[in-house]
């Protein structure tokens, strides 16, 4: 297991930005896949996106196309979201997941939640109008 946190969160009005962070522990992060989730109030757990091991592959839900992009720093543990135009339909928790078991390599897009073994305790992202 490794453990995520999550940082970057907070209240943005619509049309703005913000920068999700995802900091992993343990030497191996550069060799498994990572996905964003988010999770909005009375909603189930969606997909956002999803970032291979190298940061070649990326993957992206249709509604969050063009508008949120993922990137990881294998120096630094760490894999981003970047959000720009941000919608209130955006507001919700986001957590990043790892899959440490390789289940995504195969898998496109990797938006199954049942594929990351391990995951963040979440960061809230409210946007108003």
């Amino acid at each position: 297991q490794v453990q995520l946190v999550e940082s970057g969160g907070g209240l943005v009005q619509a049309g703005g930005s913000l920068r999700l962070s995802c900091a992993a522990s343990g030497p191996t992060f550069s060799s498994y896949a990572m996905g964003w989730f988010r999770q909005a109030p009375g909603k189930e757990r969606e997909f956002v996106a999803g970032i291979n091991w190298s940061g070649e592959r990326t993957y992206y839900a249709d509604s969050v196309k063009g508008r949120l992009t993922i990137s990881r720093d294998n120096a630094k543990n760490t894999v981003y979201l970047q959000m720009i135009s941000l919608k209130p339909e955006d507001t919700a928790v986001y957590y990043c997941a790892a899959d440490l078991s390789g289940s995504t390599t195969y898998i496109r897009p990797p938006s199954r939640s049942g594929l990351y073994d391990s995951w963040g305790q979440g960061t809230q992202v409210t946007v108003s109008s």
